[in-house]
């Protein structure tokens, strides 16, 4: 009578019976067929697996330079720790700006205030009866149509600023709205702060020439608008030659000199949630501190603790960063550059 073998008999008996010699130069599969599982008992089922974690355990690590140690691990592997919830909503305006929407005039009304355009039409007025004229004057709709010249300028792309009241290639909608020349004048004395206090002011604020203003914009930026899980940072070279002591230089760009702003953007609609401008060295920052984790942590301040993802280049992404964020529920995704310590 032939006896008959269990699996793990069968298997153990090939094993000690095989001949590397009799192989062909292919590898002996000695997996038992899936329909043999149901013989194997409990503990037998387990074994592959926890063969598997202790071998994950004993993998190899890699030190940096200063000290972190990286791990290898296997995508699909257990995680030692309880993911974060993911923010689950959509970018989507606010419920104050709901409300208040009712017209593109109120759109724009939402990001450049009453209250904002009010003091820039008493500067005006203040540096243009200082400099030329002691009746000079100019009404709030006046501004606000000078404004939208400025938008309309902006779609219509022309040659020059005189070409934009051409018969040929300007736009109709400008020439019905302000004559050049009256738009020529109020952008000649075109001010957004007090023009006396400003030389104090200055002493402490590098950007007091616009920052009142500049602050009331951003902080409407803020305000009207939840961005998704997704934010994308990066820095932005605003095209300009005016004299001043934070104005950039960089050859890489298509418009070589400007001021440099840091950006953060929702990834699906190109909506601008935070921006910071570039003065140079901040004193306020701590010497230990990088400035890509400064700015970044700056402009993700208000959208932190709700699950979020920040995307960066390799000038912001680091190890530091990333646990920072993440202590406060913010994940990063970037490129890293490889001379950085704390990459092996």
């Amino acid at each position: 009578m032939q006896r008959r073998f269990t699996t793990q008999e069968a298997l153990e008996l090939i094993l000690n019976n095989a001949n590397p010699c009799d192989s062909d130069g292919e590898d002996i599969n000695l997996q038992p067929n899936s329909d043999s599982d149901s013989e194997l008992s409990s503990d037998d089922a387990t074994a592959p697996h926890l063969e598997k974690r202790a071998r994950l355990e004993s993998e190899p690590t890699e030190t940096a330079k200063e000290g972190t140690v990286w791990h290898e691990e296997h995508v699909g592997t257990i995680l030692r720790f309880t993911p974060m919830e993911p923010y689950a909503a959509d970018g989507e305006p606010t419920a104050k700006a709901r409300r208040r929407i009712r017209s593109r005039l109120q759109s724009f009304l939402c990001f450049i205030t009453v209250g904002m355009l009010r003091p820039i039409q008493e500067w005006t007025i203040q540096h243009a009866r200082q400099t030329e004229q002691t009746d000079w004057f100019m009404i709030l709709h006046e501004l606000m149509a000078f404004i939208s010249v400025i938008i309309l300028r902006g779609v219509t792309k022309v040659p020059s600023l005189r070409d934009s009241w051409s018969a040929c290639l300007g736009n109709p909608l400008i020439t019905g709205i302000m004559s050049r020349n009256r738009f020529q004048d109020i952008m000649r004395h075109l001010r957004f702060d007090d023009m006396f206090t400003r030389s104090e002011r200055v002493q402490t604020d590098k950007f007091a020439a616009i920052s009142d203003v500049w602050g009331s914009f951003v902080t409407n930026c803020i305000t009207c608008y939840n961005p998704g899980r997704h934010i994308t940072i990066d820095e932005q070279l605003f095209p300009s030659k005016t004299r001043c002591c934070f104005l950039q230089y960089i050859a890489t760009k298509p418009d070589k000199f400007g001021i440099k702003f840091w950006v953060a953007c929702d990834l699906k609609t190109k909506y601008i949630c935070n921006v910071l401008p570039y003065l140079g060295k901040d004193p306020s920052r701590p010497s230990e501190e990088r400035l890509s984790e400064s700015v970044v942590m700056k402009l993700m301040e208000p959208f932190m603790d709700k699950g979020r993802t920040v995307t960066t280049d390799n000038f912001f992404t680091s190890l530091t960063l990333a646990r920072r964020l993440l202590s406060r529920k913010t994940t990063i995704l970037g490129t890293v550059n490889k001379i950085r310590r704390e990459i092996p």
